[in-house]
């Protein structure tokens, strides 16, 4: 078999190339390097591993002999995995809809010049022979060749305006030192009604994505008024029908928890089965959380299950977090998670099956190419009572039915699963485990979040930088902004379940590289590549929510929690910068920046920290307490007294025999508390 020059790299999609008959390159100097010493055109390729379309195309152009033959000829072929290289899908997303007037997408087709990698020409997935409206791909090959050849002169002319198209659609904020405002925050309340799906939960119409983000923005909307005389409900409604259906639909794992890519319809029954280890950190953080605001089981329930999947089904055994699973199996697209009526019948006795046909619509016609993808169809009460049973004993048959499922599944071939380690995505992961063993008291969570953390800093933190990736027994890539601020931010959830003073030192370097490496000092906000980061076509300093949280908005939210918990007001004045250049996006465009308006409001309100020393035990229960509400605005750390090598932001917050808490309220601290009663009754005078 042909082998390329994939061969030696550690990324799963790249290798999955290694045997194509293209003569493909990573992104390397030697790939560079060549296209201008040939004065070549660059056809760049950038999927994932898990990604359909990938497959598609890879199966019928990439693995075809007579289409590798006219890419070898005419092109120096670059393959790019956007897992490893997000700064350069980032850049070549945007250009590619500056050039086409139309979404990108994965896989991406990009033609390049050789000198000064400018795109020319691009596009998503093309089919093998002509249709879907496009053309064929090898006919393709030969026109941007050609073009190239033909207009090398007109496509240099291009370059400046490109570049001025990139400084428009990415944008470096507004002017420095404007004074924050609530506004952004009240557009944001009237942009998520304007969105929102009153009959099936969720924002906008399909595909339908879950939106993390925006829910957890509704919730917080909600718990700033909740001392009003007329708190928001609304906004608390549309948390409850969001986080309802979804967890009731297809876009959730019924059988094995997690949850997959996005839905195809509005009523989130069929999803993209791909499973990403970011969608599923965020969700597990804001299910956990939305239990802690409401108290519904449901949200406990979703928030465990989805852990569980995570430990299950993607911790590698030095405890870092894979990245994800295939949308594909060995039966095609979804056939893992499928099933037909007869296989459910042979697997449950009679009295399980009734129940459980009815709980998930298998008792109905099919709803996946003639099988079934499992939904919540019936509530348990109407089962019950239609079957003459009681819900807690409907609800235990279909307990025991959906166990007996996830043992028969676990025997199907899986999908392909992508096992490098992510160190923002393992972050994303490392706070919802964080968060959740706090609110479902499931210390086992916080020791999985504390493995994946070790791994991180003894594998991908080296000689005080950070690095992005974790393949094949090595550490690859200059880590990114996200790296560096959901680590961070991670970190600071962590120590919030369990103080461990390494933590808290890794945290404080991670924020002292966004400011050294990161930061726009003079005008505000953080690029997503370091000051030394390889040269690309445009240096991007991205502030809008995509699939990711906005590096940007994560940054300022830390560094403003941060600044207030260490007294550091390099990282206060930070946030401010960031904010201030937000502003007028946060204002213009509230839906898309819902990270930087978290941040917003963090930074406008007064922030609750609360430092508990004392004997472990006791200085844990007292914690506990206090994290028995949803208090976004709260931060408390219980440091036991025995801690050794505790750090100097901490020296005024000693121990003194019994359990003390430390409490400051925005800027002002107050006399310590040796009472946990009298510490409670403060917080309520200020919302949390």
């Amino acid at each position: 078999m042909h082998r390329n020059r994939l061969q030696g790299e550690t990324s799963p999609y790249l290798l999955q190339h290694a045997g194509n008959p293209v003569d493909w390159f990573a992104w390397t100097d030697e790939a560079l390097d060549k296209a201008r010493a040939e004065d070549k055109p660059i056809l760049l390729s950038i999927g994932y591993s898990a990604c359909h379309w990938c497959h598609v195309m890879a199966h019928e152009s990439f693995e075809d002999a007579a289409t590798a033959a006219v890419m070898n000829a005419r092109f120096v072929n670059i393959k790019v995995d956007r897992e490893e290289r997000p700064d350069i899908d980032r850049i070549y997303q945007i250009a590619q809809q500056l050039l086409s007037r139309a979404p990108g997408g994965w896989p991406l087709t990009m033609f390049l010049t050789p000198h000064g990698r400018q795109p020319y020409f691009g596009g998503t997935y093309f089919p093998k022979e002509a249709g879907y409206g496009l053309p064929a791909f090898r006919e393709l090959l030969g026109r941007a060749a050609d073009y190239y050849a033909a207009n090398r002169d007109t496509i240099a002319a291009q370059a400046e305006p490109l570049r001025a198209a990139f400084a428009a659609v990415l944008p470096d904020g507004g002017p420095p030192g404007a004074s924050l405002q609530p506004a952004p925050i009240d557009a944001a309340r009237s942009a998520l009604d304007a969105s929102f799906d009153p009959q099936n939960g969720g924002f906008g119409g399909a595909p339908k994505f879950p939106h993390a983000l925006r829910i957890e923005r509704a919730l917080r909307h909600w718990r700033s008024s909740a001392h009003l005389p007329q708190p928001d409900l609304g906004a608390l409604y549309m948390v409850g029908l969001c986080l309802t259906r979804m967890a009731e639909g297809g876009i959730y794992d019924q059988i094995g928890g997690g949850w997959h890519r996005y839905a195809v319809d509005p009523k989130w029954e069929i999803p993209h089965f791909e499973k990403m280890l970011y969608d599923n950190g965020m969700l597990l953080s804001l299910y956990a959380e939305a239990h802690l605001a409401t108290g519904e089981a449901l949200f406990a329930r979703i928030a465990g299950e989805t852990a569980d999947w995570a430990l299950r089904d993607m911790r590698s055994p030095e405890g870092a977090f894979y990245s994800s699973l295939d949308a594909d199996a060995a039966d095609g697209e979804g056939g893992s998670y499928l099933w037909d009526r007869e296989e459910i019948s042979s697997l449950l006795e009679a009295e399980e099956f009734a129940p459980f046909a009815a709980r998930y619509g298998v008792d109905g016609p099919a709803n996946f190419a003639g099988r079934w993808h499992l939904r919540v169809v019936e509530p348990l009460a109407e089962i019950g009572a239609r079957l003459n049973r009681e819900e807690a004993a409907t609800e235990a048959s279909i307990e025991s039915a959906r166990a007996k499922l996830l043992s028969r599944r676990t025997r199907r071939a899986q999908p392909g699963r992508d096992e490098k380690v992510l160190t923002a995505w393992n972050a994303l992961l490392i706070r919802g485990l964080a968060i959740a063993s706090r609110v479902l008291d499931r210390p086992e969570l916080a020791d999985a979040a504390c493995a994946a953390t070790d791994f991180i800093a003894e594998r991908l933190w080296q000689d005080g930088r950070l690095f992005a990736v974790h393949a094949g027994g090595r550490a690859r890539f200059a880590a990114y902004l996200d790296d560096h601020a959901f680590l961070a931010d991670a970190l600071l959830e962590l120590l919030q379940t369990r103080w461990r003073s390494r933590d808290w030192n890794l945290l404080i370097d991670l924020a002292e590289r966004l400011l050294a490496d990161f930061e726009d000092g003079a005008a505000g906000g953080f690029f997503f590549t370091a000051c030394d980061h390889e040269t690309l076509l445009y240096r991007a300093k991205p502030f809008a929510d995509e699939s990711l949280p906005s590096g940007n908005g994560v940054a300022a939210d830390l560094l403003s929690r941060l600044g207030s918990l260490s007294g550091e007001p390099r990282y206060l004045l930070a946030a401010q910068r960031t904010l201030s250049a937000a502003l007028p996006l946060m204002s213009h465009h509230p839906e898309g920046h819902m990270g930087l308006i978290n941040a917003l409001q963090r930074r406008l309100q007064p922030q609750q920290t609360v430092v508990i020393r004392g004997a472990g035990g006791e200085a844990e229960r007292w914690a506990r307490e206090l994290r028995r509400v949803y208090a976004p605005q709260r931060l408390v750390l219980a440091i036991p007294d025995d801690e050794p090598r505790l750090p100097n932001a901490f020296a005024d917050k000693p121990a003194v025999g019994s359990t003390v808490a430390y409490l400051c309220i925005g800027t002002t601290c107050s006399a310590p508390f040796g009472e946990l009663q009298d510490l409670v009754r403060a917080l309520r005078e200020t919302p949390g």
